[in-house]
């Protein structure tokens, strides 16, 4: 899902950095105010965790790529915004020393995956646990449930960025400029791949650590109860 340099004109570019630098000051400022100092740590671990799951890419047609990216899971043990953060983190890290997404779609890439993931799957997830004991079973089929729509919607909007582009940049003669697949191409390329493997691979990973802190250290899933109530 990573966007590369070079597929998406410079008006999205700068748009999207637009769109995610307001996003990026009010979660630096929440995180600072809720995160308690136990769960610092776990904001870098959560990072790290992402930074380690992204890195196992798979080559889409349409030129990106697919893999999971944990931002649910994140949420669901610190909030949303500290999990905006910790996949922000996460890609920039990639983006500047791994080449693994463009400078210039770093925003574009927090976009879809530290933002609209992150909070879609957050709020399904809460939207299905209201009033869930935490030691329920449904707590991390839920969670793995949540996972799976939050990559999903990702790639969905990952998918127009990239169908839009030829919409929005041609020469004189009609040639795309920058990515050349419309959106016949880029959606299906980037839903199918989600849909049949990468959703079920970000749904499974989140739904067993789930149940692994429910059984080990329910104490983690605290800040959520705390949060839906």
């Amino acid at each position: 899902m990573h966007i590369p340099d070079g597929y998406l004109g410079p008006a999205t570019s700068g748009f999207f950095y637009a769109v995610m630098l307001p996003v990026w000051i009010f979660a630096s400022r929440i995180v600072k105010k809720a995160l308690k100092a136990k769960q610092v740590p776990l904001l870098g671990i959560g990072a790290a965790f992402s930074f380690v799951i992204m890195m196992f890419n798979v080559p889409i047609p349409g030129g990106t790529t697919g893999h999971a990216v944990g931002g649910v899971l994140v949420a669901i043990l610190l909030g949303p915004w500290a999990a905006c953060i910790a996949v922000t983190v996460a890609l920039v890290i990639q983006a500047l020393l791994f080449g693994d997404g463009g400078v210039t779609a770093i925003g574009a890439n927090c976009f879809n995956m530290a933002f609209v993931l992150v909070f879609a799957g957050y709020y399904a997830y809460r939207l299905m646990t209201v009033k869930t004991p935490i030691n329920s079973n449904w707590r991390a089929i839920a969670a793995g449930i949540a996972a799976y729509i939050g990559i999903n919607i990702a790639a969905f909007c990952a998918g127009l960025e990239f169908g839009m582009q030829p919409l929005f940049h041609r020469t004189v003669t009609g040639q795309a400029l920058y990515c050349p697949y419309g959106l016949k191409i880029s959606v299906p390329a980037m839903m199918g791949e989600h849909l049949l493997v990468f959703g079920w691979v970000e749904a499974i990973v989140t739904a067993l650590v789930i149940k692994y802190l429910q059984k080990q250290d329910p104490a983690l899933l605290e800040v959520m109860k705390e949060a839906q109530s």
